[in-house]
């Protein structure tokens, strides 16, 4: 099965598909060891730990697919991949849906904000017209239509550049036009949330972003209002960076950090014992 068809697989089973968000090949093979199905790899965690730079549209095109090259090589569950605002005009946009599957994600998330672009959940950001919008979408769902096994995920910011109202349009329109995935980024309330899951059909996305604008709410009750998939694209980033600071400071302080992994886990996690195996396998007097 292709990583598209996998997702599909996924996607129609019954129950509501939680993916933690990925950053590095390390952290989707944890994603997978702890039996999750999928997982995202979101431009905030990639520029953050690649660039150490904020998500403003600082990481590039390039940058990302190959990013997300090493990710989805790493792991069998399929990834996600953001795709921005697809780095340029609609026709940028094929170019990326393509790079994004030669890469293997199965599916990209093509959104509708200005150029560069901001974190959902960060101050500035803008959104483009009604029309360019539309565009963006159609040049990825005609990408897919073209051959290119991918699946469409269409994100639109316009509740905090338009109103919820935009918002609510642009997704229903997304979704008419052939978007497999609807993503609503930042409804501040739960009722925002059951306006856009009751007035937008197919599969839609919850972005559980710890500190962000939209409530935290239990998969299960996420489920209840009428979502398919809930991401957590912080969470592992924000427990590393936590627990990364803590043993600095340990040894900043002359004392050996003491929540630390095993160094035969770690040996085990990045794939010695087979590599053990493939050497013997493959030695010679």
């Amino acid at each position: 099965m292709s990583p598209a068809d996998r997702l599909r697989a996924v996607l129609a089973k019954p129950d509501v598909l939680v993916m933690p968000g990925c950053f590095d090949a390390l952290s989707a093979k944890l994603v997978e060891r702890a039996g999750f199905a999928a997982t995202f790899m979101g431009g905030f965690a990639v520029s953050g730990t690649r660039l150490g730079a904020p998500d403003t549209g600082l990481i590039s095109y390039a940058e990302m697919v190959d990013q997300g090259r090493d990710i989805c090589a790493a792991v069998s569950i399929p990834v996600f991949g953001d795709g921005d605002t697809g780095y340029g005009n609609a026709v940028n946009v094929r170019r990326t849906v393509r790079g994004f599957a030669q890469a293997g994600f199965a599916c990209i998330m093509i959104e509708d904000q200005v150029a560069p672009k901001r974190c959902g959940h960060t101050l500035g950001k803008q959104t483009v017209p009604r029309d360019e919008a539309f565009a963006r979408v159609q040049a990825a769902i005609d990408t897919r239509e073209d051959g290119v096994d991918m699946l469409i995920m269409a994100r639109t910011d316009a509740a905090a550049t338009e109103g919820f109202d935009e918002a609510l349009l642009r997704a229903k329109a997304f979704a008419e036009m052939g978007a497999d995935i609807t993503f609503l980024e930042a409804p501040r309330d739960e009722d925002e949330m059951r306006a856009y899951c009751d007035g937008v059909k197919g599969p839609k996305m919850a972005n559980m972003v710890e500190g962000g604008d939209t409530p935290l709410l239990a998969p299960a009750k996420l489920a209840e209002i009428g979502y398919e998939i809930v991401v957590y694209p912080l969470t592992l980033l924000l427990a590393g960076v936590r627990a990364m600071e803590d043993a600095l400071s340990s040894i900043r302080d002359a004392r050996h950090p003491e929540a630390l992994a095993e160094f035969a886990h770690l040996r085990d996690i990045v794939g010695f014992p087979a590599y053990y195996a493939d050497e013997d396998k493959y030695a010679t007097d």
